[in-house]
């Protein structure tokens, strides 16, 4: 049994069908990717997985518990954590403060607790915030804790994201398009902090990305989506040579 497996999972918004039939598994400690032209399905497929739609058909088991129709909040305490394409940061809170809100969420003082400032919440706090050093510190981020997270260039708030993931202690982290925006130095340093945080952490990474060489370099396993359909699924070479991949999306090599 996969760590992670989704089962036949459709989304129908109207009379569109975003996503048909999608079926996928990834285990602890693997690298698989997720690809397909614009509008093939690929955010659909991580949004229905991690909680933000309700899927019309199917269903996802994480180490055999079923998932599909849970809350964001419930689906992420049970061990998936996931980025976005667009940075979404608390801009206006410390790099230290982002982090620590990952930690936040697996506290047992409430909410009222955090309100009084109980000894819990102060001895809670404590643990989170050395907690939250330590991991920014293995992401090489400790310098930058008391800046404010919108001062941080570029590929460092993508650091910064990745981290306030892995803080609320995930099996399966799921990247939506980590290289959206950078430059080709800071794709390099992307590609070697995601093996980093797979073989540190042994999280389960399932990656969407467009930049080809960044997936072809960094993934086991492909899956390739084109209009809601599976049409591929192999190893980078594999992928790279299937002609309904390379007519939907990759497109024929110059001669």
């Amino acid at each position: 049994m996969a760590l992670l497996e989704i089962k036949n999972i459709s989304m129908q918004f109207g009379g569109l069908k975003a996503l048909s039939d999608f079926s996928f598994a990834i285990d602890q400690g693997e690298l698989v990717g997720l690809i397909g032209p614009n509008g093939a399905g690929k955010s659909t497929a991580f949004n229905a997985v991690t909680g933000v739609y309700k899927p019309t058909k199917g269903q996802t088991e994480l180490a055999g518990r079923r998932i599909d129709g849970l809350s964001t909040v419930q689906i992420n305490h049970a061990g998936i954590a996931r980025t976005f394409q667009n940075i979404r940061l608390f801009t206006q809170l410390t790099v230290l403060d982002n982090v620590l809100i990952g930690f936040n969420q697996s506290g047992t003082h409430g909410l009222l607790g955090a309100i009084v400032r109980s000894p819990k919440f102060a001895r809670e706090r404590e643990k989170f915030k050395g907690e939250a050093m330590a991991l920014l510190k293995t992401l090489k981020l400790d310098q930058f804790a008391a800046w404010q997270a919108s001062s941080l260039p570029y590929g460092d708030q993508r650091r910064l994201e990745i981290a306030r993931a892995l803080a609320t202690g995930p099996k399966i982290l799921c990247l939506d398009e980590p290289a959206a925006g950078m430059n080709p130095q800071e794709k390099i340093e992307l590609t070697g902090l995601i093996r980093f945080i797979r073989d540190r952490f042994g999280v389960g990474i399932w990656l969407i990305e467009h930049d080809m060489k960044l997936v072809m370099a960094l993934c086991e396993r492909i899956t390739v989506l084109d209009h809601g359909e599976t049409i591929a699924v192999g190893t980078a070479e594999q992928v790279q040579g299937d002609p309904k991949v390379i007519e939907a999306y990759l497109g024929e090599p110059e001669k």
